[in-house]
């Protein structure tokens, strides 16, 4: 069936787009968009759902004929109607993605969006990647009004901020306060996976019943292990020392198909990094080490010129002062050359990763048998 011939686009408020990584954001954003445009007492009757994960290159172009379809008919019970093209999973850079099936099909949908919608039709489209290298990306950009929704970078510094803050504003919805340090080890344990994040809270919900307030304690025992809990974990073993810890902890995360440089500055470079600082400044000044409170109290007291290299908060209020307080306990287990020789080691360990063949595993196994292992002084042996 052609598209209806009309003279004019379709509006900016029939075309709607929820794009990015953080799968399950993506999903109740374009989900509370359909349910607000879905005309009242019609109920899902009135809408198209298409269910837009592909097997392949032929199924895809089958689910945007589907599309096609839907947005040229009528609503079936009059009044308005939604075309919801639910997780497309062909939009992205992959093989499917790139057949003809899938760049035509989407084309297609595009074309008929261009030629304009009937004013009771909306679109809503929902999708974890799309390749915006294409004309496809910059006249949807044009047509529809795009959000995005996507997962923080764990392999760089402060990317817990985000994290933090939008589970803080979760957390005040459900009436739960958080000890200080609570919320920051929360975050560190369920990394960026919303939906994880959300369940965590709602166990925590549950326990807590009449108390309201969650320590850090609570959480320990609450918050299942998540791919950046092992991440976390990892951290915990260069902190401690463990080399065998450690070694498991990397394996593991290799095996789930975790990148080397992604383990490497999300893991290993953080918690040395937090290490050498704490060490150095604890060589130069008093740190308070009863609380966190009166920890980041001493670091505000400490003159300007001896924390202006110490890792802050996006927002700039303050420093990203919890990784340090955890580096408190576990700072003496190694000597202020040690940890320098440790960090110069990471950037060798990264310049291999990027610019070498060498097996990621082996780089990384070698970079942690390097800094966690004791010396011990050679005894004689009696005659």
């Amino acid at each position: 069936m052609p598209p209806p011939k009309k003279a004019t686009p379709a509006p900016a408020g029939n075309v709607f787009a929820f794009i990015g990584t953080d799968e399950a954001r993506v999903k109740e954003a374009a989900l509370l968009l359909v349910r607000k445009l879905t005309p009242p007492d019609a109920g899902d009757f009135s809408n198209d759902i298409i269910e837009g994960t592909a097997d392949n290159a032929d199924h895809a172009g089958r689910i945007c004929s589907n599309v096609n379809q839907a947005l040229q008919t009528l609503p079936f019970f009059g009044g308005g109607k939604v075309v919801w093209l639910k997780n497309a999973s062909f939009l992205g850079d992959s093989v499917t993605g790139r057949a003809n099936a899938s760049v035509e099909g989407f084309d297609n949908i595009l074309a008929i969006l261009e030629s304009g919608l009937g004013p009771d039709v909306k679109f809503v489209l929902s999708t974890s990647s799309i390749d915006k290298r294409r004309s496809a990306w910059k006249k949807l950009s044009k047509l529809a009004k795009i959000e995005v929704f996507d997962k923080p970078d764990t392999s760089k510094a402060g990317w817990e901020q985000a994290v933090i803050a939008q589970a803080d504003k979760r957390a005040r919805e459900m009436g739960i306060t958080f000890e200080t340090g609570a919320l920051e080890l929360l975050v560190q344990m369920a990394g960026d996976d919303t939906r994880q994040l959300e369940n965590e809270l709602e166990k925590i919900d549950i326990y807590l019943g009449d108390r309201r307030r969650a320590g850090l304690a609570t959480v320990r025992s609450l918050v299942s292990q998540s791919r950046a809990g092992v991440l976390w974990d990892l951290g915990n073993a260069i902190g401690q020392r463990n080399l065998p810890h450690g070694l498991e902890l990397l394996n593991t995360l290799l095996f789930q198909g975790q990148n080397a440089i992604g383990i490497l500055l999300g893991a290993i470079v953080p918690r040395v990094r937090s290490l050498l600082l704490i060490k150095d400044l604890g060589s130069r000044y008093k740190l308070n080490r009863n609380s966190y409170g009166s920890f980041c109290n001493s670091l505000d007291a400490l003159p300007t010129a001896a924390t202006a290299h110490l890792p802050r908060k996006k927002d700039g209020t303050g420093f990203n002062a919890f990784p340090l307080f955890l580096a408190l306990d576990e700072v003496g287990r190694y000597t202020l050359d040690e940890l320098h020789h440790a960090f110069a080691a990471c950037l060798d360990a990264n310049q291999k990763l990027v610019t070498t063949q060498l097996d990621n595993q082996i780089v990384l196994e070698r970079l942690l048998v390097g800094m966690l292992s004791t010396q011990k002084k050679a005894q004689r042996t009696p005659r």
